[in-house]
């Protein structure tokens, strides 16, 4: 398959990337600041710019996002707006936006994380973000068909969690191995409108 990889430099980007590349398939590799493509995806002009220059995929993957921390008194309007544009709203955009180049039979998928069902302090507008993409996708996958759509809805990370733990007391973890497998399970498999919680 040709897969578009967006956020392909981070962690799990580059988790993903090397689970896909290992399974032979083509990945463009697109970040704000390197990959094959370098646009930023809260943009809706570059997203339509991002696929005129891909052309046609078979999937388009999402391992980015980013949202405001702060306890919920500190919370502003514009923080809230901030998590549903980084978090949310552009990967819906990318949806819309792809719907044109891919595959009939292709698939899209997203990522959400584990505040759209577990809270935690200072995590109101993450979880705002992260239900709000789950619920699309159970719609979208009506709608688009044959096209498929999945969210990954991973824990804190294992790698991760000397620095972001002790914000997730007694939640566990998960690895990006196992997350990167979620995301093969998306692309390869025939579910469509599924949250896959890790």
């Amino acid at each position: 398959m040709r897969i578009l990889l967006v956020g392909a430099t981070g962690k799990l980007g580059t988790a993903v990337h090397e689970e896909l590349a290992a399974r032979k398939h083509e990945v463009v590799t697109v970040a704000r600041s390197g990959g094959d493509l370098r646009y930023d995806v809260t943009d809706p002009a570059q997203v339509a710019d991002m696929y005129g220059q891909v052309g046609q995929v078979d999937a388009v993957a999402f391992t980015a996002g980013t949202t405001p921390f702060k306890p919920i008194e500190e919370l502003t309007l514009d923080d809230y707006q901030a998590a549903l544009t980084g978090k949310a709203l552009a990967q819906v955009n990318l949806v819309r936006e792809g719907l044109g180049h891919v595959a009939p039979r292709g698939s899209f998928t997203l990522i959400t994380g584990i505040l759209a069902r577990e809270p935690i302090r200072t995590g109101a507008a993450a979880s705002l973000a992260n239900g709000a993409l789950e619920a699309f996708v159970r719609a979208a996958a009506i709608e688009i068909a044959p096209r498929r759509i999945n969210a990954v809805s991973p824990n804190v990370f294992t790698e991760a969690l000397d620095g972001y733990g002790e914000f997730f007391p007694g939640m566990g973890s998960v690895s990006l191995a196992d997350v990167a497998q979620a995301y093969v399970r998306s692309v390869e498999g025939l579910q469509t409108g599924q949250v896959y919680a890790l």
